[in-house]
């Protein structure tokens, strides 16, 4: 699987996010230092994510208020049912580095 750049380390904030230009879109976000990516399209609303709040190792999307832990994608709280895919993250140097299979 491809590693793909999604951002350098200094363009993101904690509590900040990102939408990657993928198909699916992946949401990379960074909370308490670290960097993670999820598919960025609530399960629930199909909102974007990275419009949504970060707070901690969660993010609560913008439109109907679903949580999902960012490292497992899990649903913290309705109404969204469906855990999110989450995607490998590694720091090459500066940057932010995200691993995006290949479509078939």
């Amino acid at each position: 699987m491809p590693w793909i750049r999604a951002c350098s380390v200094d363009e993101l904030d904690d509590g900040d996010a990102l939408q990657m230009p993928t198909v699916p879109p992946v949401a990379v976000f960074r909370a308490d230092g670290e960097f993670f990516a999820l598919n960025d399209t609530c399960t629930h609303g199909q909102s974007s994510l990275a419009d949504g709040y970060v707070d901690g190792g969660q993010v609560e999307c913008a439109w109907h208020f679903a949580k999902f832990d960012l490292r497992t994608g899990s649903v913290l709280s309705p109404p969204a049912s469906l855990p999110l895919c989450t995607y490998q993250v590694k720091l090459d140097g500066d940057e932010v580095m995200v691993e995006i299979p290949e479509r078939s």
